[in-house]
């Protein structure tokens, strides 16, 4: 048996994921709480009959407030509820195929050091294409790093960690990622969930990611750009200890942050520049 009900979409007709249904007597105490699924629709548990408050709240749009009557048999409908974006709310890039540009994205890693300092290297060649979809959770990336593109400033140390004791850059040259999932937390922040494989290893991982906006570039196209931030843990994926030590950047953390500059540009392919 279901509760009450409710469609959330936007005024395009998009169907809005994740947006939060609370319901609430008439002396204010919560007695029902559920999240819409990826179309949109959101129900709760059978409620006692009577009248009811629902409130609706989903990131980056006004919440939306209704008067519910539950019915004899516990259940309820709201029908359609329509969401519109908070006042002062992000624009998002136009919907369809945007293709990273690696002479303007990077990765870094940073890896603290004997607890006082970090040690960072940066990644320079990426490549990839991100699918921005509507509702914006519909969205998809894939991207690439090539592994032997790791710079820490120190051509002996560059050298030894792309050799095989380290990423083992000729058995593992390509560090990828496939998005699994997106869900939204704030006007311009996104979970973008998806599997990475590094050193023959493939785990799932979480990505905070920053919509940075978009625009027209001085070459006819146009941008958009993200950063994304997240943690990994170096056993997960078969680094060897040891061989760190012997590359010359013992004594380091176990986690691992990875920050990523992206910016990608509108269509299929890249511009001739």
């Amino acid at each position: 048996m279901s509760g009450l009900r409710a469609q959330i979409r936007t005024a395009e007709g998009w169907a809005v994921a994740n947006a939060v249904l609370t319901v609430t007597d008439m002396s204010g105490q919560q007695v029902a709480r559920a999240v819409a699924d990826a179309t949109g629709a959101v129900v709760t548990p059978p409620l006692p009959v009577g009248v009811y408050t629902a409130v609706l709240t989903a990131a980056g749009y006004a919440p939306v407030a209704r008067t519910a009557q539950i019915g004899s048999d516990g259940s309820g409908s709201l029908g359609d509820l329509v969401v519109t974006p908070v006042a002062g709310a992000v624009e998002l890039p136009p919907a369809g195929p945007w293709t990273i540009d690696p002479v303007h994205s990077s990765a870094v890693a940073t890896a603290r050091h004997l607890g006082i300092a970090s040690i960072k290297a940066r990644f320079s060649d990426i490549s990839g294409r991100i699918e921005i979809g509507r509702p914006a959770e519909q969205s998809r990336v894939e991207a690439e790093i090539k592994a032997a593109s790791i710079d820490t400033g120190i051509k002996m140390r560059d050298d030894h960690l792309r050799s095989p004791e380290f990423l083992d850059v000729e058995s593992y040259p390509v560090i990828g990622f496939v998005s699994t999932g997106m869900r939204q937390r704030g006007a311009d922040t996104w979970t973008l969930a998806g599997e990475l494989t590094l050193h023959g290893e493939r785990k799932p991982i979480e990505l905070d990611l920053t919509y940075g906006g978009y625009g027209p570039d001085p070459w006819g196209g146009v941008r958009v750009a993200f950063h994304a931030e997240t943690q990994l843990h170096r056993n997960d994926f078969a680094i060897n200890y040891n061989a760190m030590v012997r590359a010359g950047v013992a004594a380091i953390g176990s986690n691992i942050k990875i920050e990523l500059d992206i910016e990608a540009v509108q269509g299929e392919s890249l511009p001739q520049m």
